[in-house]
């Protein structure tokens, strides 16, 4: 029997999953994250290997050379041509002999959402950037800029307008509302210098922390501050900017093309999808549910690219199930 492994990476969180050529769950990891922004290149390449033999280590018939093809999505991709090619060069020194593609993490996300299909999508999770890919196979990139000027619409950068806002309603700039006492609550904040201290020497340096903020304006949303729901409809705003670029450059606007979407984020979508629809909608677009997870995409990519296996049959046939 052969197998494929699809890496799903994050600022976060990383996800690995092995499947047979059936779509058999073999093996399933979820880990942290992979940025080599964050923890370096060797750090990304070390961490990739060993949870590669986690997977193999749960079924003693599992082993290296029945691997046939790997898939990689991984955060920070396409952002550094140094980094990039360190990783390239390393990853291929400790794979010999096993194919595999590396990505951005965003490509698996297409891949998985939209089951290989022509369309676009958004992940927005501690960062943010779209993909699409269009019927004559052209594909496209949109925002997954550095931390320092872009991110828009990902969770570090809510995080950041978290901050902002909470500031504001601090000193008077804007009406104070849940925000500003869940997040006193939440992370035992007396004073606004309590406030300053914590953020610069405990936030500030850590995306992941920074992102995490964007829980606590979640629940300020649902408790109806007003200036925390508005915050989300500026979010779907920068989603859409990234939508519409692709969809220009792809010539796919009004086409009834598909935009899907993936990340952490849409853990709030009660604020952001239905807002984020009415505008897709308004140039010839639709938004649909995922059909798959990122991990899952990025199997699929490889069973794809590795294989003539999803060229013989619907893909619809392929399905993810655990092994009985």
């Amino acid at each position: 029997m052969n197998y494929y492994i699809g890496i799903d990476g994050g600022g976060t969180k990383t996800e690995y999953l092995m499947t047979d050529e059936t779509g058999q769950i073999a093996a399933h990891i979820l880990t942290d994250g992979s940025s080599y922004k964050d923890i370096g290149v060797d750090n990304v390449i070390s961490k990739i290997m060993h949870n590669i033999d986690r997977l193999l280590e749960a079924d003693s018939r599992l082993s290296m050379d029945k691997i046939r093809g790997i898939v990689m999505g991984l955060p920070c991709h396409g952002e550094s041509r140094k980094d990039d090619a360190l990783l390239l060069e390393g990853l291929r020194a400790k794979l010999i002999n096993i194919p595999f593609y590396l990505t951005n993490d965003v490509e698996v996300g297409w891949a998985g959402s939209l089951a290989l299909q022509s369309g676009i999508n958004i992940v927005a999770g501690t960062g943010s950037i779209a993909f699409g890919r269009n019927d004559k196979n052209e594909s496209a990139r949109s925002g997954g800029w550095s931390t320092f000027f872009g991110d828009e619409g990902s969770c570090y950068w809510l995080g950041r307008r978290t901050m902002e806002l909470f500031a504001k309603q601090e000193d008077g700039r804007v009406k104070k509302g849940e925000l500003y006492h869940i997040l006193k609550n939440e992370l035992s904040i007396h004073d606004f210098l309590d406030f300053i201290d914590k953020m610069e020497t405990e936030y500030a340096p850590s995306r992941s922390r920074v992102a995490s903020l964007q829980k606590i304006l979640l629940m300020a949303a649902k408790a109806g501050d007003t200036s925390a729901i508005n915050l989300y409809k500026e979010t779907a705003d920068e989603l859409f900017m990234m939508i519409y670029s692709l969809a220009y450059r792809l010539g796919l606007i009004g086409s009834g093309f598909p935009v899907s979407y993936s990340g952490g984020l849409f853990h709030a979508s009660e604020f952001v999808i239905p807002h984020l629809k009415d505008k897709v909608d308004s140039i010839g677009g639709r938004l649909v549910k995922p059909r798959y997870t990122p991990v899952q995409g990025a199997v699929l990519l490889a069973v794809h690219m590795f294989s003539n296996i999803l060229s013989n049959r619907d893909i619809s046939e392929f399905k993810f199930s655990k092994k009985e």
